[in-house]
């Protein structure tokens, strides 16, 4: 016996839709690891929508209670406390890294975070500093911080924020100001774009953002660790495009799958093709992928409306 629930305010073709997807994908499977939650896409409305395969029905304001309590504890998380960046010295971070891997038999959270967030085995050129995921939008510049902001968006996520960010139409109308990761196309506000600058908003204060979708998020990023290749770092997903700049790929597929599945997938070697491999993925159920362009204005990064590769 299982029951689906259909995720119909996460539209796959946008970044941060997806990323939610798949953390609340990690959030249900750890909360109830007996029920073996997996996840799949299908079209409505339009668009990809994901859905969630569980073991028995459960209204949507129950399911977010649960979300949000199993959600709320990361704030104060020791994967969030090395900083309000991640502008850190590679010293600083292999100790963070170790003590992850010290926890990592009884909690893998730390672990899988710290392995996302970047490697100190490489520095940059003209400092001692990591380098980091390709993920990171910001690095202070503007008072925007990116572990910062997640920790902002930890304490100030309820199960309400969840609840409209999975089961309705994004209305945007939850604050922006400090509580956004940049991972939605919408994020790109750039002053050239627009009649005033976008910084002395004052709407920002009060609307702009979806909350709840940047929380789930955040828990996608134990699905794409940054691994060293060569004299860089790559993040799990990213491709560059031979002088095209650097893309967010991720596949979109009709198949319940469970979270470690999910974490192959998003890992396939055929996604980072030009073209991609149709006849590799469509052997694993992938049968759409989408590409995101990471565009840096000044010292903030942004991710374009995607396009089907």
């Amino acid at each position: 016996m299982s029951a689906t629930l259909h995720l119909y305010g996460l539209d796959g073709s946008n970044p941060l839709a997806f990323l939610a997807a798949l953390g609340t994908l990690r959030s249900l499977s750890l909360l109830w690891p007996e029920e073996r939650v997996r996840l799949a896409w299908k079209i409505h409305g339009g668009a990809w929508r994901p859905m969630l395969q569980i073991a028995e029905p459960r209204e949507n304001a129950l399911i977010c209670a649960a979300l949000a309590k199993q959600l709320r504890p990361f704030e104060k998380h020791p994967a969030l406390a090395i900083g309000d960046d991640l502008t850190i010295d590679a010293k600083t971070f292999a100790e963070y890294a170790r003590q992850a891997a010290s926890e990592a038999e009884r909690d893998r959270t730390w672990a899988d975070f710290a392995g996302s967030f970047g490697c100190e085995s490489l520095t940059r050129k003209d400092k001692n500093e990591i380098f980091d995921t390709a993920f990171r939008t910001m690095a202070g510049a503007g008072h925007q911080h990116f572990l910062k902001s997640m920790r902002n968006i930890c304490r100030e996520t309820t199960a309400a924020h969840l609840e409209k960010a999975l089961f309705s139409a994004w209305r945007y109308n939850d604050p922006l100001t400090n509580l956004s990761l940049r991972w939605d196309p919408r994020d790109d506000q750039r002053y050239a774009l627009r009649w005033d600058d976008p910084s002395g908003d004052s709407t920002r204060a009060y609307s702009g953002s979806m909350l709840g979708a940047n929380r789930l998020a955040i828990e996608a990023l134990a699905f794409f660790p940054a691994l060293p290749n060569g004299r860089t770092l790559r993040t799990t997903g990213f491709v560059e495009g031979q002088g095209q700049g650097t893309w967010f790929v991720w596949p979109i597929w009709e198949t319940f799958i469970d979270m470690d599945v999910c974490r192959s997938l998003v890992a396939h070697e055929a996604l980072g093709r030009t073209p991609p491999n149709r006849v590799s993925l469509a052997a694993q159920g992938v049968v759409e992928v989408f590409r995101s362009r990471r565009v840096t204005i000044g010292k903030i990064r942004s991710f374009t409306p995607a396009q089907p590769a």
